[in-house]
């Protein structure tokens, strides 16, 4: 019997360090795998279709919205975006937790379409760290900066839809309550009903 994997969305403002506590949460765990998003970008060199993305043109992408094919779906620098809902699916039916890392307005589209989805906000202790985390990178300008922290703001007032937040001050406590949260889910009645309907 089978445990149903679970829909794992992870958001939270550029710097707050959500790639370093995921992979810490997730370097010792076989029942988690990644989503792999739909785009209508060209491949770059090296990359396989179905394996970083699922390449499509422009009109297979209209279909899919169309046809309610993607949970979430965006344009970013002139390309689409989306995340395909029958991968996610067959992948939680394989038992497989699938972890996706989006920004809020895809989380929402998400959480409108697969409410069941676990929504975690990531999010630094303060945003005076959050400025010193950016300007530690040394990859922005000033500007960008400012631009970043004004936007993390916006997600912020935002975010009141997530069912847990998570404030990275330390990455190993924050991959810890990650990985918790995860196993917590999996663990949940509605999940683990057929266990006891089984023994009636």
């Amino acid at each position: 019997m089978n445990d149903r994997g679970r829909l794992i969305v992870i958001s939270g403002p550029s710097g707050a360090g959500k790639s370093t506590v995921v992979f810490k949460a997730i370097e010792n765990r076989e029942d988690i795998c990644f989503s792999t998003s739909v785009t209508t970008r060209k491949p770059r060199p090296g990359e396989v279709d179905g394996r970083e993305y699922f390449f499509v043109d422009l009109d297979r992408f209209k279909e899919m919205v169309e046809k309610d094919e993607l949970l979430e779906h965006a344009v970013y620098v002139a390309n689409s975006y989306g995340t395909p809902r029958a991968y996610v699916e067959r992948q939680m039916a394989a038992g497989l937790n699938v972890l996706l890392d989006i920004e809020v307005q895809g989380a929402r589209q998400i959480h409108e379409k697969m409410p069941e989805a676990v929504m975690i906000f990531i999010v630094p202790p303060s945003m005076a760290e959050l400025r010193r985390r950016l300007e530690a990178r040394g990859t922005d300008t000033e500007r960008a900066i400012e631009a970043r922290l004004i936007r993390a703001g916006q997600e912020y007032a935002e975010a009141d839809f997530y069912d847990y937040i998570i404030v990275n001050d330390d990455a190993e406590m924050a991959a810890r309550e990650l990985s918790a949260i995860i196993t917590a889910e999996r663990c949940r009645a509605s999940n683990r009903m057929q266990y006891l309907k089984a023994q009636q």
